[in-house]
């Protein structure tokens, strides 16, 4: 039979042990490494990117009445969630997020696209794509939707 002083729980006192004790130990051999304290450890740092979801009413609105430009998909990746575009009068590359894409067809190398642009915050010196549409397939690729299917 097990003496007070060595079970987890004595009568005398009916609080259980804090979990550092007799209970619940480490080996000895065993080294406890603490993370390092962060000051913003608990806080989610919101993404600098305007997506369409975070971007606000007045700069949709002006992106919706903005022209439409056209140009070719440099590159986008779809597990990063953004890629670039290349405008047909060329200008410097404009930055396309993954939630900006219209349509059921993930964008490859060489599509052909149609979009509005709109500023990006703080500073609103770049742009992004807004209102993405392909316009013409790239020849010759293969093109998968969102779902994850395959076409020719």
């Amino acid at each position: 039979m097990a003496s007070p002083s060595t079970s987890p729980q004595s009568p005398a006192s009916s609080q259980p042990l804090s979990p550092s004790s007799a209970a619940l130990h480490t080996p000895e051999n065993t080294r406890i490494s603490e993370r390092s304290p962060s000051p913003m450890r608990g806080f989610l740092i919101p993404s600098p990117l305007p997506t369409r979801r975070t971007r606000t009413m007045s700069a949709t609105a002006r992106a919706a009445e903005g022209p439409v430009f056209k140009g070719t998909c440099k590159c986008f990746s779809r597990c990063k969630g953004h890629g670039f575009i290349l405008p047909a009068d060329g200008g410097a590359e404009i930055f396309v997020h993954i939630s900006d894409i219209e349509g059921e067809y993930v964008p490859m190398e060489g599509d052909e696209v149609s979009y509005k642009v709109c500023s990006i915050p703080p500073k609103n010196e770049k742009i992004q794509a807004v209102e993405v549409v392909i316009t013409h397939q790239a020849p010759g690729t293969k093109h998968e939707t969102w779902s994850g299917h395959a076409t020719i």
